[in-house]
């Protein structure tokens, strides 16, 4: 079965900066992909070209089998489309702002109204409807133009950061809708909240300087943090002070150091059990702790590793 997007060997020059240079990747049905990437990487550049509101310098996009250069309008009917900032008429109240919107997506009558109605009701607006969007908070203003790429159930949509603005409740229910979305769209969404790849992602790309440098699920890529298999001792200082010292001797275990309330254990091989010899001494030594777990990595690990500079990693000038 083709993938409902496809990426390949994008690029995008603005003057003498080179923003977007040589992407290439594909979604599935049913794959929601993290798009993530320091300020400045192009990702909203990249998301721009499949959207089909930039031309690329080279490359193609794909959407649901048609070319976003040479079959525009196909190809856009198939996408819902959040720009970076949730644009939109701020003169205009929500309800005039989707009707709109549904107009230019070819609805009419009680189809468009019904449209509007779903939209609305999905991204919980029913209270701002009648209320000019400039009047919005930032997070009603995010769920408007969340509304208007939802509005035609399209079955690509690409949201460039969808939570930005919004309280933790809203965040909840923004990452509860695209999760129920997800079954049968594709769905691609830009974010610089790392929790948010786990919350709802079934997939993430990291890009840096305008290319991928990763690309797997959120377990392969924390997989590649220095953490990952780690174990995690939280205790009193006093207690990981008597501890440090056997638990470096132990095999298999490579590192021991102290971090606040934590003792983290790093080991040779992360394939290695190292916890239950952990769990072996802390009972001999008949101490007590709060918690003896694996660490499963961290994705900011990761993120940094591969975004930064190698001097800037080391404390460097880059």
């Amino acid at each position: 079965m083709a993938a409902m997007i496809e990426v390949d060997g994008l690029h995008k020059h603005f003057g003498a900066i080179q923003a977007v240079n040589g992407i290439s990747f594909s979604v599935e049905r049913g794959e929601v992909l993290g798009f993530l990437g320091p300020n400045g990487a192009g990702k909203s550049t990249t998301m721009k070209m499949i959207a089909g509101f930039l031309e690329p310098d080279a490359g193609s996009a794909q959407v649901c089998g048609f070319d976003v250069a040479t079959d525009p309008i196909e190809a856009k009917r198939c996408i819902g489309y959040m720009p970076e900032g949730a644009p939109s008429y701020s003169e205009m109240n929500p309800l005039g702002f989707l009707q709109f919107i549904a107009g230019i997506r070819g609805f009419s009558g009680r189809e468009a109204r019904d449209c509007v109605a779903r939209a609305a009701d999905r991204t919980q607006l029913e209270d701002v409807l009648y209320q000019p969007i400039e009047t919005l908070s930032r997070g009603y203003k995010r769920r408007v133009g969340l509304a208007q790429a939802l509005l035609h159930d399209p079955d690509i949509l690409i949201l460039d950061e969808p939570t930005d603005g919004l309280d933790p409740n809203q965040k909840h229910e923004v990452r509860s809708l695209i999760q129920e979305m997800s079954a049968d769209k594709a769905i691609i969404i830009s974010t610089h909240i790392l929790e948010e790849v786990d919350a709802v992602c079934s997939r993430a790309i990291i890009i840096a300087r305008g290319h991928v440098v990763a690309d797997g699920t959120p377990l392969e890529l924390e997989s590649r943090s220095d953490r990952h298999q780690g174990v995690a001792i939280t205790a009193t200082r006093e207690t990981l002070e008597q501890l440090i010292g056997d638990v470096s001797a132990l095999s298999g275990v490579a590192h021991a150091e102290i971090e606040d309330r934590d003792l983290f254990v790093r080991p040779i091989d992360p394939s290695t059990d190292i916890l239950e010899p952990i769990r072996v001494l802390v009972r001999q030594r008949g101490l007590s702790v709060a918690d003896i777990r694996i660490e499963r990595g961290h994705l900011e690990d990761v993120f940094r590793d591969v975004t930064l500079p190698k001097a800037r990693k080391h404390g460097g000038v880059s």
